[in-house]
């Protein structure tokens, strides 16, 4: 390439990042009023620990009551204030009335992290239709309304900021989570369709695309086909160090993304390589994503159609010492345990 081309090229980048500097609008989290999704654990507690420190006002929603408890118990102890919402974002009627407790509680709305999801581990052949549909209804709908019920507030107040944490499942489809990788697909269209229009409103969305990570929410995925076998793989690749982001890095990146705006975040070197690959060479990437397939557990008769949760499956096969250890002190940490 020539020199006065690579010259065009950094001048452009650098006139791009000049702008985006410009237009930038930071805001601070004191006192404003937040609401995260799938906070009584994992990512969304570590989301929420973040801006308890800040002195955001929090509402949690989740559907175990007991696990929201103890979730807004630890953020009480660090300062913040933490509502409990006991929801099922799968019932739109809840979902409404779980913002109108939020509004009478807190007066209004500022920021909504659309963090809530469940992932389905599992062979195709060993999926149904429902699976696809709870899917949808859980990353996709649920995240739709919400952002229509919380938009009349934020419009009230001056603007506001939407958070959908979506996955490097929703830019490049990974084997044996199809019906994840589906609805994440769908989530990062909702999001990035929205994110121009809303601007005028003073609504930035933000899309958050992560790897693994570090969680230990394993133990709370569901899984279909060879339960154990498809435990084992799944476990290992969110809890090997080199391969997963720990929880609390990328909750800090998802809190500096949503102070500044920010457009897109994608968290971890192996999901940048995987979409910069996915677009710029999508047959090669197709022809790796089948030999990942190849080297997965294979599907197996109707009793692989039998939904069983990580605790369930870890059961069916003796894993070794040291994969049990990993991710055991932050199953703890997060509340997965």
């Amino acid at each position: 390439m020539k020199r006065s081309t690579l010259l065009t090229l950094g001048g452009i980048g650098l006139a791009y990042w000049a702008v985006a500097r410009a237009l930038r609008r930071d805001v601070s989290f004191a006192g404003k009023v937040v609401i995260v999704t799938g906070g009584s654990r994992g990512l969304g507690l570590t989301i929420a620990r973040r801006l308890a420190a800040e002195g955001a006002r929090l509402a949690l929603f989740a559907r175990d009551e007991d696990e929201l408890a103890k979730a807004c118990a630890q953020l009480r102890e660090l300062g913040g204030k933490a509502l409990p919402v006991p929801c099922d974002l799968l019932d739109r009627a809840q979902s409404l009335g779980a913002i109108q407790t939020v509004v009478d509680h807190y007066g209004t709305i500022d920021v909504l992290i659309n963090n809530a999801g469940i992932i389905e581990v599992g062979p195709l052949e060993n999926m149904r239709r429902q699976d696809f549909e709870k899917s949808m209804q859980l990353h996709f709908w649920a995240p739709f309304n919400l952002i229509q019920q919380v938009l009349p507030h934020m419009q009230r107040g001056g603007g506001g900021r939407i958070v959908n944490i979506a996955s490097i499942g929703g830019k490049v489809a990974v084997p044996h989570m199809a019906p994840y990788s589906m609805s994440k697909f769908a989530l990062v269209g909702l999001s990035d369709a929205f994110r121009a229009e809303l601007a005028r409103e003073g609504v930035q969305v933000t899309t958050v695309t992560p790897g693994m990570m570090r969680t230990g929410s394993q133990v709370h995925a569901r899984f279909k086909g060879n339960h154990g076998a498809e435990y084992s793989w799944f476990s290992l690749s969110t809890a090997l160090p080199f391969a997963a982001v720990d929880a609390d890095r990328a909750a800090a990146k998802i809190v500096e993304a949503c102070r500044h705006g920010q457009s897109s975040l994608i968290i971890g070197f192996p999901p940048r390589v995987a979409i910069i690959g996915n677009a710029v060479f999508p047959n090669l990437t197709g022809q790796i994503m089948k030999l990942v397939n190849r080297l997965l557990p294979g599907p197996v008769g109707v009793e692989g159609d039998e939904i069983k949760s990580g605790k369930e499956a870890q059961r069916e096969k003796k894993l070794p010492g040291w994969l049990m250890r990993l991710g055991r002190a932050e199953m703890a940490q997060n509340n997965e345990i």
